[in-house]
């Protein structure tokens, strides 16, 4: 191949190439480009999942860290319940006759008196409440009920006695209170009473 052939051809060669290989790079960056910018999608979308799972896990965290000391004293409260019936039954076997013939009697009846008292104040400091429902609607969320009694001068499902207290730590029922309930009485319930009955209700969690 002559010079004069050879310098003809590097302009063609050269014209070639620079027309192949142009778009072709200019192709590989838009691509990596478009790679990076989905990489970078793909790990701000991880990110804030991330983020949003250990907001979660905190918060959950915190509320059962809440309940927990909120609750802390379910079980020996339960455990106390038993200890304040029984006190409360020896008051009640106290006949007014009892007082002020002996001397370590009353002593005896002070303690017990003092006890109980005591014994009510821890209770209320730790948030805990005695059902005493005498006279009210039956709410099954609150009481159990016993037996029936013939009453007509009550409307159905009035407590008319109760056999054991009940207790709730907060909004967590302890213990239900033990009622008998009337039961096919003539008297009605007005409907503005029983409204109101039902409006005055506590809203108690009995899953505890």
């Amino acid at each position: 191949m002559t010079a004069d052939e050879t310098d003809k051809l590097e302009p063609v060669l050269s014209a070639n190439a620079s027309g192949a290989t142009a778009p072709e790079a200019g192709e590989s960056v838009a691509e990596i480009g478009a790679h990076l910018q989905a990489e970078i999608a793909e790990l701000k979308d991880r990110l804030l999942r991330a983020l949003a799972e250990t907001e979660n896990v905190r918060r959950r965290a915190e509320r059962e860290r809440e309940e927990t000391t909120k609750y802390a004293v379910t079980a020996f409260a339960r455990d106390m319940l038993p200890v304040a019936d029984n006190l409360g039954r020896a008051l009640s076997a106290i006949g007014p006759d009892a007082r002020g013939k002996d001397p370590a009697i009353d002593a005896l009846i002070a303690g017990i008196e003092l006890t109980d008292r005591e014994l009510k104040a821890i209770f209320e400091r730790h948030g805990i409440r005695r059902i005493e429902p005498m006279g009210e609607r039956f709410d099954h969320n609150l009481h159990q009920a016993m037996m029936e009694v013939v009453d007509p001068t009550k409307a159905p499902g009035t407590i008319v006695q109760v056999l054991q207290a009940g207790y709730v730590l907060r909004d967590r029922l302890l213990r239900p209170a033990m009622v008998a309930v009337a039961k096919g009485g003539k008297a009605a319930m007005p409907a503005e009473s029983q409204t109101a009955s039902s409006d005055t209700g506590h809203t108690v969690d009995t899953k505890a």
